[in-house]
């Protein structure tokens, strides 16, 4: 009996999705619940798994090709499939492990044989490309598609010559990666024609960011408000948690502390953690804060969220704010990852700039843009006289939708905000939450 396998509505308003790999191919027997197709949503990448088991009889898309929500994507004979010969694949599978793993535990001493430094960069085409195997993550495949890369062209620094996301951003800037050039990590390979031109796709996440950015502006009336912030108090904070951090293995940063703050003003400010519902014309007040995290990958803007982040301490919120921006970079992030975010906290602060106006995340109400913290002359009264002094000044931007908050609102939100951030002691108690 034939069963004809549809791409699965994942949820979350995905309609469409890319293939990125075939994990099985026609004559496979594979079980119930068995990954068979690695697929790319606008959302996450996620291996598909089959409901029945059986016998493969029919891929259908090759990859790289987009396939829509319902459409057939495989044709699995039930009748075929046995346990038994499920189990023959399953060991046929393993039985070409051997190569795959030789090549992890040759290639290195090939490397350390050639080269005083083991961490050096072990050429695919010179470690993989003699067995026919290029070494890299599905994440680090999309992307080389994406910018027209050919990986057997790409020097591999991971284990036994494994190409990364960083040996990937370094071949395509032509060695600029880690200078510290934004362009240069992110753009795209271009080789013009005669025309002077050259044609990538407009990949399924770059087409939901288009999508959501327009519904955003065309939707939400925006409108900024930005406010300067004294952040001396807080450099000297982090430094004196510092120790904490490192002996809990956390890469502290100043951006839970931030996320304290906006949920102190939130706490006053209930507005701000709030959405229209336009169908039931009913403002939502949410109790609880899901803060999203904007995070740049090389594929294009994501938004993880940081659930329940009003319960949770700074050293934890760093811990989860790592590992979610860890998994957006590697495309691992789960469907739940992204949901159910109340408030956006975009932060471009290692970059530079004095302020940007960030777009709502919407349905949210509103967004904070955080920019860089930098030493400037201000003006302090001390001992009753206007002196002039080094501080470590950042500059707060955030962008609302004005059907839901008046300019007073934000005003008064950002105030707190400021007001915890040159102050730390008054939420140092609450960082225990």
């Amino acid at each position: 009996m034939a069963f004809e396998f549809k791409l699965p509505d994942i949820g979350e308003g995905v309609h469409e999705g890319e293939i990125i790999r075939w994990i099985v191919k026609p004559g496979d027997a594979i079980k119930e619940d068995q990954p068979i197709v690695e697929i790319a949503t606008d959302k996450v990448t996620a291996e598909i798994p089959s409901p029945v088991s059986g016998v493969v009889k029919e891929c259908r898309g090759s990859e790289g090709e987009i396939i829509q929500v319902g459409s057939v994507i495989a044709v699995i004979d039930e009748s075929a499939g046995t346990v038994a010969s499920a189990e023959s694949n399953t060991s046929k599978s393993d039985s070409e492990k051997p190569k795959t793993e030789n090549v992890e535990k040759t290639v290195p001493a090939q490397a350390e044989s050639n080269q005083n430094d083991s961490k050096t960069s072990i050429p695919a085409s010179a470690a993989q490309k003699a067995n026919g195997i290029v070494l890299a993550a599905p994440a680090t495949r999309r992307m080389a598609r994406e910018q027209g890369v050919d990986l057997a062209d790409v020097p591999g620094s991971g284990p036994a010559g494994r190409v990364t996301p960083a040996d990937l951003k370094q071949h395509s800037a032509g060695g600029l990666a880690g200078s510290g050039s934004v362009s240069a990590q992110n753009a795209p390979r271009l080789s013009f024609d005669s025309q002077g031109e050259q044609r990538i796709p407009f990949t399924p996440l770059r087409r939901k960011i288009a999508e959501r950015l327009q519904q955003s502006k065309q939707t939400a009336p925006h409108f900024a408000y930005v406010e300067e912030v004294d952040a001396t108090a807080l450099l000297d904070l982090h430094k004196s948690l510092q120790a904490d951090a490192d002996a809990a293995q956390v890469r502290l940063s100043y951006l839970p502390f931030i996320i304290k703050a906006v949920i102190a003003g939130i706490q006053k400010y209930p507005m701000l953690n709030s959405r229209l519902d336009e169908a039931k014309k009913e403002i939502v007040y949410f109790k609880d804060c899901h803060i999203g995290v904007a995070v740049a990958t090389p594929q294009g803007l994501v938004v993880p969220v940081v659930k329940n982040a009003d319960q949770k301490n700074v050293l934890t919120l760093a811990r989860e704010i790592n590992a979610l921006a860890e998994k957006a970079r590697q495309g691992k992030l789960a469907i739940d990852d992204l949901q159910g975010g109340t408030f956006t906290v975009s932060s471009i602060g290692s970059i530079g700039g004095l302020f940007g106006i960030p777009i709502i995340n919407y349905p949210e109400a509103a967004i904070l843009g955080v920019n860089k913290i930098d030493k400037r002359p201000v003006v302090r009264t001390i001992n009753g006289e206007d002196q002039i002094v080094i501080r470590s000044m950042l500059n707060l931007s955030i962008s609302c939708d004005h059907r839901l908050i008046d300019g007073v609102d934000a005003a008064y939100f950002i105030k707190e905000v400021a007001a915890c951030l040159e102050n730390p002691g008054r939420f140092l108690l609450s960082m225990g939450q």
